[in-house]
């Protein structure tokens, strides 16, 4: 098991419900996939460095995880095809 975290950056038009549902979903792709979630840091809508797709601000998330290596690639297939998601990164922690 690696030590990974990811940040996802929501649309801002999500409704509270559905960026907690989003939020959800992916936790149940690491979990399902044998993965463990260590901690879900949600900093709510803020400002982005830079503008995208002409949204200014977006529902920031960060998780920690522990999982196999094949986990992150399946997690990262799931954020480019997930609507909503404005963009997202994987990181494997150092020791």
């Amino acid at each position: 098991m690696r030590k990974y975290e990811t940040i996802f950056i929501l649309h801002p038009s999500f409704e509270e419900e559905a960026v907690k549902a989003a939020i959800e979903k992916f936790k149940g792709v690491i979990e399902n996939g044998g993965g463990t979630v260590d901690n879900v840091d949600f900093w709510g809508k803020r400002k982005l460095a830079y503008e995208i797709n002409k949204v200014n601000e977006g529902y920031y998330t960060l998780v920690n995880f522990s999982s196999n290596p094949e986990l992150p690639k399946e997690l990262d297939r799931i954020f480019r095809i997930t609507d909503g998601v404005i963009r997202h990164i994987i990181i494997k922690e150092e020791k």
